[in-house]
């Protein structure tokens, strides 16, 4: 079979490798670049120009004072009744810090591009299980399983989220343990059994779920956040060479 062969690039359509200190020139319109750096900076370009993105602009609190988030595909407003499929953001997890523990109405996937951690409750085994993450893993999360993100590091941490179905303002995007409590005094609101009642539709047993909530708070409370390693923090140090080096000021 004959190989094609690869279309030289002209000079003129190369796309820009770097993109912080000069205008891409060279980005078609409508185009986006995110660069996300291993310092927990983000910068976006575009065919006019290029800018960092932060708490002052272009984001939204998430979940918790001093956490924030950039939407990519849909918006705080996503749901089921107002669907995108899925909203995908970039998130800003603030040094050494943690999420209230929460859960969500729809899956949940993250991308750590850090040193993080996530712990979980684990319903069959009945405990908290803290699953640490390094750059590059991405997380599942099913829906409505007790959990909270970390940033171990020292530095801001930026991971890319997925929900299905819900943005940051749907009373179902991130449940608490208050707000579960509040739900389990409210008429149906905590069917006897586990978290979930067999019907023709699953109902939510929010007594549980905020139990389960507690429990994760409670293990941040006693544990703490966990600290990097050596190891990890080396590996960082050496990240943010070869990321200056990719990627030239």
């Amino acid at each position: 079979m004959a190989v094609r062969p690869v279309r030289q690039v002209r000079a003129q359509e190369r796309i820009p490798d770097e993109i912080p200190g000069r205008v891409p020139r060279d980005l078609p319109g409508g185009v986006e670049l995110y660069h996300l750096r291993p310092d927990g900076g983000i910068l976006l370009a575009d065919r006019e120009g290029s800018r960092e993105l932060g708490p002052e602009r272009e984001f939204l609190r998430f979940i918790d004072d001093g956490q924030f988030a950039h939407y990519l595909v849909g918006d705080a407003g996503t749901s089921p009744e107002r669907p995108s499929n899925a909203t995908v953001k970039l998130g800003v997890v603030g040094p050494r810090s943690a999420f209230t523990p929460h859960a969500h109405g729809g899956e949940h996937f993250v991308l750590s591009l850090g040193h993080a951690s996530c712990g979980l409750y684990d319903e069959v085994r009945g405990r908290v299980t803290d699953v640490p993450l390094a750059p590059g893993m991405l997380i599942r999360i099913p829906e409505m399983m007790p959990h909270s993100f970390a940033n171990r590091g020292d530095a801001p941490l930026t991971i890319l989220a997925a929900n299905t179905g819900y943005g940051i303002d749907h009373e179902d995007y991130a449940i608490t343990a208050a707000e579960a409590e509040r739900r389990a005094q409210s008429p149906g609101g905590s069917p006897a059994g586990g978290r979930t009642a067999v019907a023709a539709e699953p109902v939510t047993d929010y007594r549980a779920l905020a139990a389960e909530l507690r429990d994760i708070e409670r293990a941040q409370r006693v544990h703490g956040i966990a600290a990097t390693t050596v190891r990890e923090r080396l590996a960082a140090r050496l990240r943010r060479v070869a990321a200056a080096l990719e990627v030239p000021r």
